[in-house]
């Protein structure tokens, strides 16, 4: 009993319900009257915040890092337009809560107006009555740098124009939600929208269950199947049309072809021939049905529009008009995005629905009128003044004085308009360690569904501005993201876009491989062996080796050599000495400098390569490409660092990447690479009269010091070092076990021709492994390797001309395939 009186009390256990009404009741004591938590239910508020406290405890900037950590884990990154580096894509903890009852009418307002909008779109570029009879001005349509003349009476294949839209809304301090602004282009957002659901849901994974939040999948399968029932097969191709990785959301657009299964496509992928849209593959040329563009429009086709455009596709709109791909959304939407048009859309709804809008547009009056200009200078104070047709006038800056915009006002008149100054509602967001309450827009999301009407997606993405006290014309892009819940009463299907667990049909075959992804993996798998086999001769020449025997320091002729080989890479220029000082300086050069092949600069050729690859590699080998360049303080230091993280990489495309089309042309590059530097530090290293410190050299480029030293352990030999290194076909850094490798990965890719005969490239890999393997270690010479290595540059000529883009060449047309 003593010992029982004397032991400590119990902590007292964690309270998160607790921690979730002191964090309510602080904030509602600060926030204003119309913030969603004060003005909903704070039942599920409460749930929420019990979610977060059992993640954070009273920690609230740990339930911020955690869910960042999250989206950051999936890849999740954005770039700012001028930038050259991604930026994290922020995320806040607290999603937006929007009950069933209110969201049942944001859902029946967006309908609405989707349709609307559908059905002027096709009148503008139709019979255009809406402007014979006087509803819109002819200036606001022809006017318009958006309207594109050449859509003109072209009917959309299925008969629509619009497929995947966004709206822009605000809700105003009396609860009433306004639309603010409308994507019909290329919206964006689908996608943060998603990696903003899986980040938070990872980091508060009771909230499903218990708020019964309504989840994404159907949405994007209804979209799906939208798609595919426009086209005129019943297995379709469908591709992500994407402007390419310096696009700001990327990113974005390489998770969503992968969720959805699309083909990611660039516009150098794709071949218009006779009407018909066909993708550029390592098979041939695949028919394709659909894209989903995220291309500006007048980029798409050089022949239609903008001539200058070099990532469109000469015929595209030949085939859209022929009804033998869809394109989502039609060309020439974008005129309803002006802001002008908001001026006109309660006459519009009128109009052409006979009703008034359910959701109204925040209130604009076009400039174009005499009346309307007037009342906008006589309000410049008060109201905010913008472009009609989203850019400002040539020559006039964003913060240009009061008397300029007055006098360019009266000069040009419908290059303007007065939009009414919103006040926002405001959110729970996370600041430091603490809820303030923020601005905040909605971003809607709508898709046509397998029957052709609208279903909208429960939520989308809310942004949050930096400010208290933001209006809608100057939140901007925001400071943070938020997932949206919509909850309920009612239970929700556990709906996945994956497989059903019971299916029969397997597939083994990832599906169609782009030229332009093969040549980016192949490439890929020599630069990363380009860089690892750089790095592993800048360790050596700074007197890092197995060999204890050795020393640290070579002789002048070795080292020579080796200063040779590694300026021959064209890594650094010849340093003026061989002192230790100017051999650290032509390290440092070789590693960090700017010169095309150094280190630094293969490292970024492959994180480029990465980047543009995100739909097809983990993001465990994306971060390993991303990542900075080590900062240890000694140059060997730095290199080792540097080399494991190459290791890493190749462990993960040997052991984590499936044996695909795209993995084979990867490790051919690699194969091909090594193979080529093997050759040439034979040739350097390995020749008659070679002394003990250059094999040791040798072996150390190679990697194979530890396989010597068991196999002879009496000292080196130079016929056995080379028999090792070039021969061996049981060692994995051998000339020889790289030009069978070729053979087997170039056997395992697809030919044009079926008579059964080696194409030339498969010819040429075989005529060199004959070369390599009856080769003796006793004869080889300099000549031979000199062979080698040319005939591996053949070959890698012949790989690219075989399977990888040639230019603007189109189409190949021996062994033509058209699927």
């Amino acid at each position: 009993m003593a010992n029982d009186a004397a032991s400590p009390p119990a902590a007292p256990l964690f309270d998160a319900g607790l921690h979730a009404r002191r964090w309510i009741d602080e904030y509602c004591a600060r926030a204003p009257a119309a913030d969603m938590l004060r003005a909903g239910s704070p039942a599920p508020w409460r749930a929420m915040f019990e979610e977060l406290a059992a993640v954070a405890s009273d920690d609230l900037g740990h339930a911020r890092e955690r869910v960042q950590r999250h989206a950051a884990d999936m890849g999740t990154g954005f770039r700012v337009i001028g930038e050259m580096e991604e930026r994290p894509w922020p995320v806040s903890p607290v999603p937006l809560l929007i009950e069933t009852g209110e969201w049942a009418g944001i859902a029946a307002g967006v309908i609405q107006r989707a349709e609307l909008l559908e059905r002027v779109v096709a009148d503008l570029y139709g019979e255009a009555k809406l402007v014979t009879d006087g509803v819109l001005p002819a200036a606001l349509v022809t006017g318009s740098p958006l309207f594109l003349r050449p859509m003109v009476g072209l009917t959309p294949p299925g008969g629509r124009h619009l497929h995947f839209i966004a709206f822009d809304l605000a809700r105003g301090p009396s609860g009433e939600w306004r639309v603010l602004a409308d994507h019909l282009r290329a919206p964006a957002g689908a996608g943060y929208a998603l990696e903003n659901r899986l980040a938070v849901g990872r980091t508060l994974g009771g909230l499903q269950a218990k708020l019964n939040v309504q989840r994404h999948a159907p949405f994007f399968a209804a979209w799906r199947a939208g798609l595919a029932a426009l086209c005129r097969r019943t297995d379709p191709r469908i591709g992500l049309l994407t402007p390419g990785r310096y696009n700001p959301s990327y990113p974005e657009q390489a998770h969503l072809a992968r969720y959805l299964g699309l083909l990611l496509v660039e516009g150098a992928d794709l071949a218009a021939l006779e009407d018909q849209v066909y993708v550029r593959t390592i098979g041939g040329l695949k028919r394709i049905d659909a894209l989903w563009r995220r291309l500006d429009p007048r980029l798409l086709d050089p022949l239609a529009f903008d001539t200058h455009s070099q990532i469109g596709v000469p015929g595209l709109i030949d085939a859209f008009a022929a009804g033998n791909v869809v394109l989502a959304n039609a060309p020439g939407t974008g005129v309803l995005e002006a802001p002008a048009f908001h001026a006109f859309m309660p006459a519009l709804a009128q109009a052409v629905l006979g009703e008034g809008l359910r959701l109204p547009t925040i209130a604009t009056w076009w400039c174009g009128g005499e009346a309307e200009r007037a009342h906008v200078a006589a309000n410049l104070d008060t109201l905010t003044i913008g472009p009609a047709f989203q850019h400002l006038p040539f020559g006039l800056a964003e913060d240009a004085p009061r008397a300029a915009l007055l006098a360019d006002l009266a000069r040009r008149p419908q290059d303007y308009v007065g939009q009414e100054q919103v006040r926002l509602s405001t959110m729970p967001v996370v600041i430091d360690d603490r809820l303030e309450a923020r601005p905040f827009t909605l971003r809607v999301f709508l898709a046509r569904g397998g029957d052709g009407g609208w279903v909208v997606m429960p939520g989308g993405f809310g942004r949050i501005g930096e400010h208290p006290e933001a209006t809608a014309s100057v939140i901007g892009e925001g400071l943070w993201s938020a997932d949206v819940c919509v909850h309920g009463p009612d239970p929700v299907a556990p709906v996945s876009l994956l497989t059903a667990p019971d299916s029969l049909h397997v597939r083994r075959n990832p599906g169609t491989l782009p030229s332009r992804v093969a040549d980016n993996f192949f490439w890929l798998g020599r630069y990363l062996e380009r860089g690892e086999a750089l790095l592993g001769a800048i360790r050596v020449l700074l007197g890092h080796s197995i060999d204890v025997e050795a020393g640290a320091v070579l002789p002048p002729a070795t080292l020579g050599r080796l200063v040779g080989a590694i300026e021959g890479a064209g890594a650094a220029a010849h340093p003026p000495s061989l002192s230790r000082a100017a051999l650290t300086a032509f390290a440092k050069q070789a590693m960090e400098d700017d010169g095309f092949h150094s280190v630094a600069r293969i490292n970024r050729h492959a994180r480029t390569i990465g980047e543009g690859s995100r739909d097809r590699l983990s993001a465990d080998m994306v971060r390993l490409l991303e990542a900075p360049f080590p900062s240890q303080r000694g140059m060997l230091e730095r290199a080792g660092s540097l080399q494991r993280r190459y290791a890493a990489i190749a462990g993960l495309s040997a052991e984590h990447m499936v044996r695909t089309s795209a993995w084979r042309f990867h490790d051919l590059g690699r194969r091909i690479e090594r193979a080529m530097g093997i050759a040439r530090a034979v040739r350097l290293f390995g020749m008659a009269g070679a002394s003990i410190d250059d094999l040791s050299t040798l072996l150390d480029l190679a990697d194979s010091q530890i396989s010597y030293r068991q196999r002879y352990p009496t000292g080196i030999a130079r016929v056995a070092v080379v028999d090792l290194v070039a021969l061996d076909p049981g060692n994995p850094r051998s000339i020889a076990f790289q030009t069978e490798r070729i053979g087997a990965r170039l056997a395992e890719l697809p030919v044009l021709s079926d008579d059964e005969m080696a194409e030339p490239q498969q010819a040429q890999a075989t005529a060199l492994h004959a070369i390599v393997v009856t080769a003796e270690a006793a004869t080889l010479d300099a000549d031979v390797l000199g062979d080698i290595e040319r005939r591996l540059g053949m070959l890698a000529d012949a790989v690219a001309r075989r399977y990888f883009l040639q230019g603007a060449e189109p189409l190949r047309a021996t062994g033509l395939t058209l699927a």
